[in-house]
Parts: C-alpha cells; sequence; structure tokens
C-alpha cells in the first residue's frame, strides 16, 4: 500500500500574470496563514476575458481535466480563481469525488439579505446567478468598467496599483449600499476581492463575505483526510 498522502485544496487557476497580494485566491501565502496545504495548476489559455467576457465553452472541458488531475494527486477539495466560474459547478461536482467550491457566489443563499460586488455586473448572466444558487432578484453592483481594478485583471497585465484597486472595490461596495440600503451582507464575488475585505466593511459597515471566508469555513467543516 501506498504512503498516505495529505488532503490538500487544489486550485484551478485561470492563465494569469497581474499581481496577486495575499488574500488573492492565488497567492499561497493565502493558504499558509491559515494552515491549508495548497497546489496550484492553471488551465492554459483561459484567460480572465476568456471566461469573463466571452464565457468560452471550450474551456470546460480543460477546467475539468486539470480538476481531476489535481484529485488523483490528492486534492481533498476543489476551488477556482473565478466567480464566474460558478458556470461549472455542476459539471465539476458531476466529474469529482470531493467537494467543489466554484465560486464565492455559492454562500449568497445561504446570507440575510445579501447583495453582491461583482468584477463586472454586465457579464454576469442570470444563467451563472442560477448556477450558483443565487436568489432571484439580489442586488449586485459591479467594480466601474474600465477603472484600474477591472482593466488591468480583464486585460491580463502585469501591474496592478493595489490601493486604487483597493478604491475601486470600496467604492462599488458603498455604491451597492447606497442603492439598495436593505443589504446586510456583502458577499465578494471576484476571487481577487479578498485583499480588499476588511476595507470594504469598514466602509459599509456591514458583514462582508468572499473565496477566502468561504474556503475557510468549508475546509474546517469538511476536515478532509488523508487519502490512501
Amino acid at each position: 500500500m501506498n504512503a498516505a498522502v495529505p488532503g490538500f485544496l487544489g486550485v484551478l487557476m485561470l492563465d494569469t500574470r497581474f499581481p496577486r497580494p495575499p488574500g488573492d485566491v492565488g497567492n499561497a501565502q493565502t493558504y499558509a496563514r491559515a494552515g491549508i496545504p495548497v497546489r496550484f495548476l492553471t488551465v492554459q489559455g483561459a484567460s480572465p476575458r476568456r471566461i469573463v467576457e466571452e464565457a468560452d465553452p471550450r474551456l470546460v472541458q480543460p477546467f475539468v481535466d486539470a480538476a481531476v488531475r489535481l484529485v488523483a494527486e490528492g486534492a481533498s477539495m476543489i476551488t477556482t480563481s473565478c466567480g464566474f466560474l460558478a458556470a461549472y459547478q455542476d459539471v465539476l461536482s458531476q466529474a469529482l469525488p470531493v467537494p467543489v467550491l466554484t465560486s464565492s457566489l455559492l454562500q449568497v443563499q445561504h446570507c440575510a439579505q445579501p447583495g453582491i460586488v461583482t468584477f463586472d455586473a454586465q457579464s454576469l448572466t442570470p444563467q451563472i446567478l442560477q448556477a450558483a444558487g443565487v436568489p432571484a432578484g439580489t442586488p449586485i453592483m459591479g467594480v466601474r468598467p474600465g477603472c484600474e481594478f477591472h482593466r488591468r485583471i480583464l486585460d491580463n497585465d502585469t501591474v496592478l496599483d493595489l490601493a486604487e484597486a483597493q478604491r475601486n472595490v470600496v467604492e462599488a461596495a458603498l455604491r451597492l449600499v447606497q442603492a439598495f440600503p436593505s443589504v446586510e451582507r456583502i458577499v465578494l464575488e471576484c476571487t481577487n476581492m479578498p485583499p480588499y475585505r476588511e476595507a470594504v466593511a469598514a466602509a459599509v459597515g456591514r458583514e462582508v463575505h468572499d473565496i477566502e471566508t468561504m474556503i475557510l469555513k468549508a475546509w474546517r467543516d469538511n476536515r478532509p483526510t488523508p487519502r490512501q
């Protein structure tokens, strides 16, 4: 019998090069500080634009193949580096024998009076929201198209002004609660937004949830065991 391989979190990564500060789903420090073993696997050619704006169906199978590979290597849970991959939740869940958390959007249905801050409100289609189980009518606000955060990530640039990116995300959250004062809990759709979670919470005075908070809770609750 082979020696036990410790279970780890497998992260399906878009093919990106923009900076990822701690808290970002693609930064190893995000998991090290929580004591979660992690392994990343990039899906070649899966650019932010192909996933967010184009919703390219040709990428579904490469993501499934990458996820199957991670599970074969010992992954006890799978997540992704883009909230829009909620569109793949069903197909990945059906293909894998481990929990799959494609998107922060999955937790919206469990939040009281939720609102969503997203990377791209126009591209966050009803089909994606339905795939994540988001209740109909949930308030949504996107960062402004063409702002630092949006432009640099969508263009897959090599630089990102983190201070300006934080301002962009906070500003979107403020617009959300101003437009929908009944929102009690905010869910950050984008996996690149967790570094700004505390700033958002301080600005809007609401609880803020994201892919990092969801992963931490799911990892604790599932208590992955070593695979033989």
